[in-house]
């Protein structure tokens, strides 16, 4: 995987937890049991990342990107699908991530990230 560096990044996020779903064959990354990032294949079997972004900034993303498309079986306006054989630059890998990181956490009810802040 060209993109190595994005479980340990995951996994640094405050409250993260990995799983492996077996029914989609992906690696999960959830806050408060809601799904954040997920790592598997299309149906090429090629490599993806699914992140969830702010609608106009995925679609810009999208436009600038021939690696990244609408999230592969997700709602195709908030989630977007990163090649990871593809050339997307790091920094934007990370971009979406904090993003996608930030927009689950915030749709928490504020017991659950006062629960999850209070637990790291």
């Amino acid at each position: 995987m060209k993109y190595d560096w994005v479980d340990a990044y995951c996994l640094e996020k405050i409250g993260t937890v990995k799983d492996y779903k077996v029914e989609w064959e992906a690696t999960r990354y959830l806050i408060g049991d809601k799904m954040y990032v997920m790592i598997g294949t299309n149906k090429e079997k090629k490599p993806i990342i699914t992140i969830k972004c702010e609608p106009i900034f995925g679609q810009s993303l999208r436009d600038q990107y021939s690696d990244i498309i609408p999230g592969y079986y997700m709602n195709k306006t908030h989630w977007n699908s990163v090649f990871l054989e593809g050339d997307v630059p790091d920094d934007i890998l990370k971009t979406m991530l904090d993003m996608s990181y930030d927009l689950v956490f915030k749709a928490l009810t504020q017991k659950q990230q006062k629960s999850i802040l209070e637990n790291e």
